[in-house]
This record gives structure tokens, C-alpha cells and sequence, in this order.
């Protein structure tokens, strides 16, 4: 593979939860079955995790089937039950999206993002929780999924658009066809594609390296930043592109500045659509299929 090495800087945010020594536990399992009130390929699967990773595998059957292994855990017995009367996991579902969502002690969604952190920042709580979910959607199935800690994602045989998000673990994907947004924060992210995504993507991680491989006929535009880490292809029909440079109007009206991107891009193929990549602390690999 060739290499090529570009610096950049990006922000770090880290979310962190201390796990209470000897604690007492809770278990339970919980499943759940959905059928789709639309085609799979225009339906939505949303899972809002914190605690704990998520498996999510493609199949042939058409309906959405959630297993999740639920456990509380806390220091004292009073502390146990007060985790297990006011945690609360809950399921929606409208006409093309199904959400799962942690309800209480607060909620999980991500527009809730504000008032979750007026949470935790004036309310403890003297117990934890985590989720370990394993689900079955149809093939076409769209997914919005993410978790914070204490586990991994994967999803597998999954065709339509992902989002995908993490922050204390890393993503692997197989076999996906669909555009997609992957993030993490501490952890590598792996994905192979069985064909050519129809749009543009986005990979993000901090501390880890990206492998990302597409089929030999892949046609796009990459950029990518990374600060302590390099960029690796073996495709070899590539070009390195020239430094975009930007037109920008002063307040005062006046005069003109132009700005360099410190984004550097590379042409594979004849180009075509955007592939963003972006890493602080790891390289960059982008594989063609054997």
C-alpha cells in the first residue's frame, strides 16, 4: 500500500461512568417483536443505548426482532431497588420507524441531549444499568443506532443508510451497501462494503484506526485529516488533488480573503462521490476487496 501523510487537529470529548466495586445485581431479559408498517428499505430502526453494545444482523424474514440482556447493579439492596423501579426502557413505533430509548432515569434520545445534561449535572444516581442488545432486522432495514460505553457495535448483512455512533468502543460493520455515518471517539472503526455506497459517507474516530474497504470499482473523492496517523491505499489508479482554496467576504465589505483547506484529497477512479475520513491518533486504510 502507499502512503501519504497529512496533519490535522481535532477536539476530543470523552463521556466516563465509574462502575461500583462488589455491587449487587439485577438481571432480566427482555424481547421484543415488530412488524414494519412500511417497506423495509423506507423504515427506520433507531436504538439510543449508553451502557453496553449492540449487535445488529440482516436477514431474510420481515419483521424487527429485539433481545436485550438488561442488568442493574448498585451497592446496597435500597439502592437496587430504586434502580429497578425507576430505570425504564421504552419502544415506539410509527408509520416507517421503530426508536427504542432508555425513558428513565433520563432520557437517552438525541434531541433530549440538553435536558440529559441539566441531569447529570445536578442529579446522581447510586446505581447503573446496562444494555446488551441483540437484534434481527429485515436485509433493506435503515439504521440510527449508538451506545457510550462499555461496549461495542456491529452490524452485519444490514443494506440501507447507517448511522452508526459510539464514544468508549469501537464499530465493525460487514457487508453494507447503503451511505453512512460512523463515529466513534476510543476505538477503531471497520467496515466493508459490497458495493459502492449510492452516497456520500462519513468515518470519525479519535484514538483508533479506520480500515474501510470498498469492490475494485470504486469511483469517489476522498478527504481526510489526520494528525498521528497516515493514509494507506492500494488502489492504485489514485490522484492527489490541490489544496482547495476558499473565497471569504471581510465584515467591512471591503477586501477578499482566501483560505486553504488543511483537508487534503484524493481522487481514486474518475471521483464521484464524497468519502470524508477523520482520525486524531490512527492510520487511515483504504482496501480494495480480494
Amino acid at each position: 500500500m502507499k502512503a501519504l501523510f497529512f496533519p490535522f487537529l481535532m477536539g476530543l470529548v470523552l463521556c466516563c461512568t465509574q462502575v461500583p466495586a462488589n455491587a449487587q445485581e439485577f438481571n432480566e431479559h427482555i424481547s421484543k417483536e415488530f412488524t414494519l408498517k412500511a417497506p423495509a428499505a423506507s423504515s427506520v430502526l433507531a436504538i439510543y443505548n449508553i451502557e453496553g453494545p449492540i449487535r445488529v444482523e440482516g436477514y431474510s424474514g420481515d419483521k424487527v426482532v429485539i433481545e436485550i440482556n438488561k442488568t442493574i447493579s448498585a451497592k446496597t439492596n435500597d439502592d437496587l431497588e430504586t434502580g429497578k423501579k425507576e430505570f425504564r426502557l421504552e419502544f415506539e413505533q410509527t408509520s416507517d420507524t421503530i426508536i427504542c430509548y432508555i425513558a428513565e432515569p433520563w432520557d437517552s434520545r438525541p434531541h433530549s441531549y440538553r435536558n440529559r445534561q441539566d441531569d447529570w449535572h445536578h442529579r446522581d444516581i447510586d446505581y447503573r444499568y446496562n444494555l446488551e442488545f441483540t437484534v434481527k432486522v429485515p436485509f433493506a432495514m435503515n439504521l440510527a443506532v449508538s451506545t457510550v460505553n462499555k461496549g461495542n457495535i456491529s452490524v452485519k448483512d444490514v443494506a440501507g443508510s447507517l448511522k452508526v455512533h459510539n464514544v468508549n468502543g469501537g464499530i465493525s460493520i460487514a457487508n453494507a451497501k447503503g451511505a453512512s455515518d460512523i463515529r466513534t471517539v476510543n476505538g477503531a472503526i471497520t467496515v466493508n462494503y459490497l458495493n459502492v455506497p449510492p452516497d456520500d459517507c462519513f468515518y470519525n474516530t479519535i484514538n483508533g484506526e479506520l480500515n474501510i474497504t470498498y469492490p475494485t470499482s470504486l469511483s469517489a473523492d476522498l478527504e481526510f485529516k489526520s494528525m498521528n496517523g497516515a493514509f494507506y491505499t492500494d488502489f492504485s489508479n489514485t490522484e492527489v488533488l490541490p489544496f482547495k482554496v476558499t473565497k471569504n467576504k471581510e465584515s467591512n465589505g471591503e477586501s477578499t480573503v482566501y483560505k486553504i483547506s488543511k483537508n487534503r484529497e484524493v481522487r481514486i477512479g474518475t471521483g464521484g462521490k464524497k468519502l470524508k475520513f477523520e482520525t486524531l491518533n490512527g492510520n487511515i486504510y483504504i482496501k480494495k476487496q480480494s
